[in-house]
């Protein structure tokens, strides 16, 4: 690619940006990691040129990359901090993943197809996007090997919290959910010191669902 559609694509970013925080989002660091990561390589070639748009994109297998807006929107509400370890249920595009890599994550992911996954880890990989952790599993149990996690974002709709994920979230953690069937409620669920849990309800979205088990 040439440097003039670098800058093309840069400044394309930018207005992102600037669209995303008339939307509300402020944290400084999810604007930068925005700014940042090359969505037009995380999405199928014939869609590059819709990358910066502000909506989701179909990557194949029955799978989308969620609009800009809502990544920046559930990264904010995850409140990531510099090498928090952070596990990511749905790798999909790969673009949550670098979204958190380039604010400093520890990044745990995985993708029940495993097609997507394949094909997503390498694009991560030729951009210099190296999970901590990445494989191909079934999100509803989450990753307990590698638990416990300061933070956890499940990137499809669930029809309830899954109880795994709950278990392996680290006390003072935070996970972030959409909880629905046809449209769903973003969820905030905090682990409180004492393992108890309070939960936040927020915007309504809507998501594929997230499926049990591996494809």
């Amino acid at each position: 690619m040439s440097s003039g559609e670098e800058i093309t694509h840069a400044i394309k970013r930018q207005q992102l940006v600037e669209e995303i925080k008339k939307q509300g989002i402020t944290d400084e660091r999810v604007l930068r990691a925005i700014a940042k990561v090359p969505r037009h390589k995380l999405v199928p070639p014939e869609l590059e040129d819709w990358a910066y748009e502000n909506r989701p994109l179909p990557i194949g297998e029955g799978q989308t990359v969620s609009q800009p807006f809502t990544v920046a929107y559930m990264t904010q509400l995850l409140d990531v901090k510099p090498g928090m370890k952070v596990l990511e249920i749905g790798t999909g595009s790969g673009y949550q993943t670098a979204v958190l890599l380039e604010m400093g994550a520890k990044v745990f992911t995985i993708e029940r197809v495993r097609s997507l996954y394949l094909s997503t880890i390498e694009k991560l990989k030729a951009l210099g996007y190296i999970p901590a952790y990445a494989g191909y599993g079934d999100g509803y149990q989450g990753l307990p090997e590698y638990a416990p996690y300061d933070r956890i974002i499940v990137t499809a709709a669930a029809p309830f919290v899954p109880q795994p994920l709950i278990d392996q979230l680290r006390p003072g953690g935070k996970m972030v959910i959409p909880v629905g069937k046809d449209v769903q409620e973003m969820v905030r669920i905090i682990k409180l010191p004492d393992g108890k849990i309070k939960k936040e309800i927020y915007d309504r979205f809507v998501f594929v669902p997230l499926l049990p088990g591996k494809e």
